[in-house]
């Protein structure tokens, strides 16, 4: 706050104020030039920009029951208009301090209703909430506050030490999980494999059979062709003579077997013997 009791002044852009006349509320100002009667006049101005304020470090008991220390920053400025410039000089005799305890007693009452896990991830509910909290009061003082910010929030050293533990150990579950999702997906990816091999030489082995087996009937095709064939020419040029041949064949095999033949005027006949007696006999 400024106070101006000289005939002529000026005010900047970022400010406003009031005139009183004999201790009397007479008059807004505003930015520029302006005049007032000495003595009996006095103008009081006020800086309208936003005003940068710490909550200073305080300690804080959670819901259940630890103590931890917070600080954080809130950004206030005056309203512009007549009646809140008003209100910031008769309704409230330091707005600056006044806002800061009202902020530093609020700021214990949010932490105070969470637990210390929930204060520590509830930094931007904390901040809000404080925000509409302190512009509830505010507004009875010509004030708002635009923004609030939760800087720190610092448990004890020994809940430092628990937490780390537990982060250390978490990451350690995480690593050994990750590494157990490896060796897993690996198996599978071999066995996989193995079966795919499995099946390939399964189909190697089908797909060789078959070639076997499709060989093997091209084989007696072509034996049976032959044979076929060999039957027909017999037909088509031994059909006459077929009894002939038939005796020629039968002596072949006597000959073969040292059989006695006996020359007839029909032919040859062969008469085979059992020791010194003969089968047949030919007159």
């Amino acid at each position: 706050m400024r106070i101006v009791r000289s005939f002529i002044y000026t005010l900047k852009p970022f400010e406003r104020g009031i005139q009183e006349i004999l201790g009397e509320y007479r008059n807004f100002i505003s930015p520029g030039l302006n005049l007032q009667i000495p003595i009996v006049s006095i103008t009081r101005i006020r800086d309208i920009r936003e005003h940068t304020m710490d909550i200073p470090p305080q300690p804080v008991i959670t819901k259940d029951n630890v103590e931890i220390r917070v600080d954080g920053v809130m950004w206030v400025r005056p309203k512009a208009d007549e009646e809140s410039i008003k209100r910031t000089f008769y309704n409230i005799d330091n707005w600056k301090r006044a806002i800061i305890q009202l902020a530093m007693t609020n700021l214990r009452q949010e932490f105070g209703d969470l637990t210390l896990d929930e204060s520590l991830v509830a930094r931007e509910t904390i901040a809000s909430n404080l925000k509409r909290v302190l512009n509830d009061f505010a507004d009875d003082w010509g004030l708002v506050i635009s923004k609030v910010e939760i800087m720190l929030i610092d448990p004890p050293e020994d809940i430092k030490a628990a937490m780390h533990k537990q982060k250390t150990a978490e990451q350690e579950r995480r690593s050994m999980r990750l590494l157990a999702t490896g060796e897993f997906e690996a198996s599978e990816q071999q066995k996989l494999a193995t079966i795919q091999r499995a099946e390939g030489q399964r189909e190697a082995a089908i797909l060789k059979a078959e070639g076997e087996r499709q060989a093997t009937i091209k084989v007696a095709q072509g034996r049976a062709e032959a044979i076929r064939l060999v039957n027909e020419s017999a037909n088509t040029y031994f059909q006459g003579n077929a009894q002939v041949l038939r005796r020629i064949e039968m002596a072949e095999n006597s000959l073969k077997n040292n059989a006695k033949v006996v020359i007839t005027e029909q032919g040859i006949t062969p008469t085979l013997l059992l020791g010194s007696l003969p089968i047949t006999q030919t007159e």
